[in-house]
């Protein structure tokens, strides 16, 4: 079985923390709308989703994302690198530790789940405004025990790795070129986005369906060329928070017998 932890939409989204954004406003109503068919996708996909309460005084909080990396073995639980984040975990903590040990990033390292990309056992950390190489050393300790292979990439000219990469399958990457050397993505094959649609990279893939930004239309004409199953989902009210496919849920799989606490 499939888990989505997903979170309600604060109704403070809009004094969210933006790096490379002008802040612009933010129709809580149409944001809470497109969050909810989100949701609804991943459960046609087949996922059971938990979704959070809302948290009125955290407003990045739907980026469940940056606070935890879920592995087969652990879920990391992050130390996002703008201290206003760092009241998300707690909650996240208690969703996650009915499936998996906890381990922890500590000070002084920074990290958001958003830089981190794992395909396969590669674990590649993009070091950015938000993640350091503290971090990547710890999480390297972390996993030093089941079989992964942990990097750093420098990230330029977006705030996250996953701005500019994510994996469509587990020997495919979408990409943007200018985001990201791609000779640092160990040797995949790589789509590149089109070049109209900057922030095309970032899509989620459920089974054999990659979820796709629906303000990306040309890429996802590339993608379903290249034989993948594609579905447009528009996040474009959560867009102006700087958030995108990705960081709105954290996606693992989990034994059909354990029920945890889903809802």
């Amino acid at each position: 079985m499939r888990v989505a932890i997903t979170r309600g939409v604060s109704p403070a989204i809009g004094r969210c923390e933006l790096t490379h954004l002008n802040r612009t406003p933010i129709d809580i109503d149409v944001a809470k709308a497109q969050h909810a068919l989100y949701e609804a996708v991943l459960g046609e996909l087949g996922c059971r989703v938990q979704r959070l309460d809302e948290e009125p005084d955290l407003p990045d909080s739907v980026f469940v994302e940056d606070v935890a990396v879920v592995l087969d073995e652990v879920a990391i639980i992050t130390r996002p690198g703008v201290s206003s984040r760092r009241g998300e975990r707690p909650s996240v903590e208690r969703a996650l530790e009915p499936h998996r040990p906890l381990a922890h990033i500590r000070e002084p390292g920074i990290l958001d789940g958003g830089d981190v990309l794992v395909v396969g056992k590669d674990i590649h950390i993009g070091i950015s405004s938000r993640s350091d190489t503290d971090a990547l050393d710890q999480v390297q300790a972390i996993v030093a025990d089941h079989g992964y292979r942990v990097d750093g990439i420098d990230v330029r000219g977006c705030l996250h790795l996953k701005s500019a990469v994510t994996a469509v399958s587990d020997d495919t990457l979408l990409i943007n070129p200018a985001w990201v050397d791609p000779t640092d993505l160990g040797g995949r094959t790589c789509i590149p986005i089109d070049p109209s649609e900057p922030g095309a990279a970032n899509v989620v893939r459920v089974g054999d369906t990659v979820l796709v930004g629906a303000a990306f239309p040309r890429t996802g004409e590339r993608l379903s060329a290249a034989g993948f199953e594609v579905r447009p989902v528009d996040t474009s009210e959560l867009a102006k928070a700087e958030g995108a496919l990705t960081c709105c849920s954290l996606l693992f799989d989990v034994p059909d017998s354990n029920d945890g606490a889903l809802t």
